[in-house]
């Protein structure tokens, strides 16, 4: 949106941007303001302070939300489904029981790690570890020993994927504010996310369980249960969930309180109508479904690369259908409705069963959605006022590399915050200028996404419900999770910006 206006000097422009940094931070950390409201108060006032003129400051943020959310707002429901439909199924237990048979009890939390790389990449972290936590402590009771490799490892696969890996908001976010090729960051993505999931967290998982002998809570009759016919039975406990904090999305996990009450008396007679005596899915299935939509999206990004080549005929029929079935948001509707027919009607579902599965797997995601938006709305801000121009010729100046410029602020935002959508949307919007005066090609700039989704896992401590989710289920005190799930966390955030950066590097020759 183009706005008439005189833009302040640097120095002020630079101040007004810590300030309203400090007054975020200070209104989501200290008065426990909901983010959205802290983003939108935030916002408004930048847009005051920078002579922004009042009149376009309500056009200005709306565009800024709408934006954000038109890319957005489908990608977490439609991923959110997905999820809900493979838990429902009994996916979760046929990846890990076949990955466990074929490795071995000794190599069990290489399996849990490699299970939860490919769990991990349709399904939100809190719910995929709500949904996982029974199955890792059932191979740690089995095997013996310290529940560490068997829990943080593959937990830092969820949490890598979850950094790395488009539909998830934070790493989409960044994409979408930088322009950056969704196909190419879900390659690169993926190619980066094992590596530094193995060197920074099945490898240091299993040296802290030697150190730290920390045995599967007594009080845990079995962790978490999923809501599904092909589970045991039993409630799953509240997750905690954080308003500020995209991770806290949990589809399919209960959320305490009247919520959960309701959740439940919707689907009481809808589950009970299921046939519980229908078997699992296949492996292949599963694994064809999980990757249905990667195929889709990387279909459309090779035929872009061809067009943009020369190779092809960007005006030929079947090159347009081909982009759009392989666009993000229609990849994952795609497979939200062929998992819907092969994990639900096939099975034996019925139509009342899925329509209420999916239409409650949508209620946790409300806060994910709107946070985001509100992120976009700031970000719009920043760019519109000029703070983003001073701060890119500050940091010109200073002569910081960019991808270390956007790892610092996105490590900085993390901690402070404990929001890797508000972490990358900030270092989005003070960065966009930087990067695009940069004039970075179609891979650096996705490496560079790649940095920033990496930085926005740094340092997670009490203000992360993931933090409060290792500490509670587990049975650690705070000082314990800060030596484990925090280091665990943070080291495969600095792996993934380390590899991303080298990316960076090899795509600037």
């Amino acid at each position: 949106m183009d706005i008439e206006f005189e833009p302040l000097a640097t120095t002020p422009l630079l101040l007004i941007c810590a300030s309203a940094i400090a007054v975020l931070l200070f209104l989501i950390l200290k008065v426990k303001l909901h983010a959205v409201v802290a983003l939108l108060i935030v916002s408004v006032g930048t847009a005051f302070a920078t002579g922004i003129p009042p009149g376009s400051i309500m056009d200005l943020l709306l565009g800024g939300l709408g934006e954000t959310l038109g890319e957005i707002a489908f990608l977490i429901a439609f991923g959110v489904m997905f999820a809900r439909l493979i838990e429902f199924s009994g996916g979760t237990k046929v990846l890990v029981d076949t990955l466990v048979g074929k490795l071995g009890e000794k190599r069990a939390p290489l399996a849990l790690g490699l299970a939860s790389l490919v769990f991990g990449i349709p399904i939100f972290f809190d719910a995929a570890f709500l949904v996982m936590l029974p199955l890792y402590l059932g191979v740690a009771r089995r095997v013996g020993g310290s529940i560490l490799p068997y829990v943080l490892g593959p937990a830092a696969a969820l949490s890598i994927m979850h950094m790395l890996m488009p539909p998830h908001p934070g790493v989409t976010t960044a994409s979408i504010l930088l322009g950056a090729d969704i196909g190419l960051v879900m390659m690169f993505g993926l190619i980066l996310a094992v590596p530094s999931w193995y060197l920074g967290g099945h490898l240091l998982a299993t040296w802290m369980g030697r150190r730290l002998m920390l045995p599967v809570p007594e009080a845990f009759t079995g962790g978490p249960q999923v809501d599904t016919p092909y589970a045991s039975s039993g409630p799953a406990p509240s997750s905690r969930e954080s308003a500020d904090r995209d991770d806290a999305a949990t589809p399919g996990a209960g959320t305490g309180g009247a919520s959960s009450v309701a959740l439940l008396d919707s689907r009481t007679e809808a589950v009970a109508s299921v046939d519980t005596t229908v078997a699992p899915p296949r492996l292949g299935v599963l694994v064809s479904l999980i990757c249905l939509p990667l195929v889709l999206i990387l279909l459309n990004t090779g035929s872009a690369m061809l067009v943009r080549t020369g190779t092809l005929d960007e005006n030929a029929q079947w090159v347009q259908v081909l982009g759009l079935i392989g666009s993000v948001p229609m990849a994952l509707l795609i497979t939200v409705v062929v998992s819907s027919y092969v994990l639900g009607t096939r099975r034996g579902v019925g139509s009342m069963v899925l329509e209420d599965m999916l239409d409650n797997a949508l209620k946790p995601v409300c806060s994910v959605i709107l946070v985001t938006g509100a992120g976009g709305m700031f970000a719009v801000v920043l760019e519109t006022s000029g703070i983003g121009d001073a701060v890119a010729g500050s940091l010109d100046a200073s002569g910081l590399p960019l991808p270390a410029a956007l790892f610092l602020i996105c490590a900085i935002m993390s901690a402070a915050v404990g929001s890797t959508t508000v972490s990358i949307t900030t270092a989005a919007g003070l960065m966009g200028a930087t990067i695009a005066a940069s004039d970075p090609n179609p891979v650096q700039l996705a490496a560079l996404v790649l940095v920033m989704a990496g930085g926005s896992g740094i340092l997670p401590h009490v203000n992360d419900s993931g933090f409060w989710l290792m500490s509670r289920l587990l049975g650690m005190t705070v000082t314990q999770t800060l030596k484990t799930w925090t280091i665990v966390k943070t080291m495969i955030g600095v792996w993934a910006s380390l590899f991303a950066t080298v990316l960076y590097i090899l795509a600037s020759l």
